[in-house]
């Protein structure tokens, strides 16, 4: 089935595609967003239980519409943050279209042509704003298939009663992992393994100045400046409150990583072993690209390569909230404004020339 030829289809209608919407909206440009959820919210509606911003809702606005405070939490919870994305977009009639799956981007003359479950489109230009969520990453740690246990990715964690009692390892020292420990941390016979011993930051750092310290190192280097080390130079950790009460009451205790796994739990490099039950991976994402495959344009460590958010061997592709490679803390709910608002200047000015 085809449809109406438009100016421009969003793959993805999470929060990068709704900022997207908008400052296409705002270009007059005709456009479609397609989003394979069947309902809004993106990955928010996918999360764990107990998962919350690290801002309170002031600071974690998309653009146009401040979040509401959520009563009784001063960083709101996932929960909340799909309210908001529900009522951002009816608030401003994107023109969504859900669930539909996107195959594959290809180049058809002067147009991009983008091949779903539910029909084809034709553009002029494609944002691709599909996250990182839906490609979680495993390491290749020696003995994983060997382990008689259950393991799990962060992205299929929900909360700390499915594990009671039970003996758990969690792996990763950034933000997820460090949130998920803390949610464990009570009930359980908890192992928190991590490359390196955490680096929580300052109590009074959040999202706020993450954003900042992202966007200063941003136009450090687009100056020819020193590289400030941007949040990376802060630490790992944010401290969200329920991490720093595990943390001050002592049941966050990182051990280094171990080096394989066997059948009845982990081994250390020194032979020290600790039985376990449970494996949680809370070791990252990588960015869901596989429908730009057509296209034939991933370059290094599967990112397409860039200038802000277009991409360089074909300039009718802006790529959006992925991370830093797309904009400064482009993958938050504050810091893909900016990006999404110059990708939707220069799409404009590209189909006007």
């Amino acid at each position: 089935m085809s449809v109406p030829d438009t100016q421009v289809v969003v793959v993805g209608g999470g929060q990068a595609g709704l900022a997207a919407g908008y400052y296409l909206r705002r270009q007059g440009l005709d456009f479609v967003i397609l989003d394979a959820q069947a309902t809004p919210g993106g990955a928010w509606q996918h999360t764990w239980n107990s998962l919350h911003l690290f801002s309170p809702a002031a600071y974690s606005a998309l653009p146009g519409r401040l979040m509401p405070p959520q009563v009784g939490e001063e960083y709101p919870d996932a929960e909340h943050v799909v309210s908001y994305l529900r009522d951002y977009e009816k608030r401003y009639d994107l023109p969504i279209e859900r669930p539909v799956r996107v195959a594959g981007v290809h180049r058809d003359g002067e147009l991009l042509r983008v091949q779903t479950d539910s029909g084809t489109w034709r553009a002029q230009a494609v944002i691709s704003a599909t996250g990182t969520w839906w490609r979680p990453f495993l390491p290749a740690v020696p003995g994983r298939a060997a382990f008689g246990g259950e393991q799990l990715h962060t992205v299929e964690y929900r909360n700390p009663g499915d594990f009671a009692g039970r003996r758990v390892i969690v792996v990763g020292g950034g933000n997820s992992g460090a949130q998920i420990a803390a949610d464990l941390a009570y009930d359980t016979e908890l192992t928190w393994a991590t490359q390196r011993p955490p680096r929580f930051l300052a109590d009074d750092i959040d999202g706020r100045a993450l954003f900042d310290a992202a966007t200063a190192r941003r136009r450090a280097l687009d100056a020819g400046r020193t590289d400030t080390g941007g949040v990376a130079s802060l630490g790992d950790i944010v401290a969200v409150p329920p991490v720093r009460e595990a943390r001050d009451a002592g049941l966050l205790k990182a051990s280094p990583m171990f080096v394989r796994l066997d059948r009845d739990g982990v081994v250390w490099a020194d032979g020290t072993r600790a039985p376990a039950d449970v494996v949680i991976w809370c070791t990252g994402f990588r960015p869901t690209l596989s429908h730009l495959a057509p296209l034939g344009l991933r370059g290094p460590r599967g990112h397409i390569p860039t200038a802000d958010t277009r991409a360089l061997a074909e300039p009718r592709l802006h790529l959006l909230g992925y991370g830093d490679w797309t904009g400064p803390a482009s993958a938050t709910l504050i810091g893909v404004g900016r990006p999404a608002r110059d990708a939707a200047r220069e799409i404009a000015g590209l189909l006007r020339a």
